[in-house]
């Protein structure tokens, strides 16, 4: 069967977004199913319509961020992936951030063709009502913090009700069925913590950058709890 021009250039792109280091010509062109030689041509359509690639044939491609695409169509699978994921932080988020992936998935729903737009609005793929613990703290404030790479000065209750206080920098968020964590560095015990939200007493932004960049401390974590690293 043979693909529209315009669909292939999609699925080129979305395979080179998926790459943060240059790939050869010859893996884009076996992940897209196309020649070396279309791939090549394909390449050159997509640095005429403005797309930020760089690199040359024999020495490998990437897309810099950057290069919007008008609205564009989704497969019943993307469709399906955008609507539980919006409904699962509806429900598991806190209010700021549930009301926040609401507006996107409206966003998303107002550009698509209206047969699209149904299958958002009918899709069967339910979330159940999570049984969360009650946050003391804001995490809105927290992901700001997070955000800003601000160290945040906590009191801190543990399982026996012991409170501690400690200056903490964020660095990550995790979401779970039941209770949310706040994953950081802490001075008092010179290591990482996780730190669930609901035993957060209190959390006050200090409005100081800690000394080292975030994404260094996530992959430091990942490496410590024995998570694959994305390079």
């Amino acid at each position: 069967m043979t693909v529209a021009r315009s669909e292939r250039l999609l699925v080129l792109l979305q395979v080179m977004r998926r790459y943060r280091q240059p790939v050869s010509g010859a893996t884009l062109a076996a992940e897209t199913g196309v020649s070396l030689r279309t791939l090549y041509r394909d390449i050159a359509s997509l640095q005429a319509q403005g797309a930020l690639i760089e690199g040359e044939a024999g020495l490998g491609y990437i897309l810099k961020p950057g290069f919007m695409l008008p609205p564009m169509m989704f497969s019943q699978e993307e469709i399906e992936a955008l609507v539980l994921g919006s409904r699962w932080v509806a429900k598991m988020a806190d209010p700021i951030l549930a009301a926040g992936a609401v507006d996107a998935l409206q966003k998303i729903a107002a550009v698509l063709p209206a047969e699209l737009r149904e299958e958002i609005d009918n899709s069967t793929l339910l979330v159940a009502a999570p049984r969360n613990r009650e946050d003391k703290s804001d995490l809105a404030m927290i992901r700001k913090a997070i955000r800003a790479e601000h160290m945040l000065d906590l009191a801190y209750e543990d399982e026996k009700g012991a409170l501690t206080e400690r200056r903490v920098w964020p660095f990550a968020l995790g979401f779970f069925d039941s209770v949310r964590v706040m994953i950081g560095w802490c001075e008092l015990r010179q290591g990482f913590r996780h730190f669930r939200t609901d035993r957060i007493v209190s959390a006050v932004s200090t409005g100081k950058r800690y000394p080292r960049r975030r994404p260094a401390l996530l992959k430091e974590w990942r490496r410590a709890e024995g998570i694959p690293t994305i390079d």
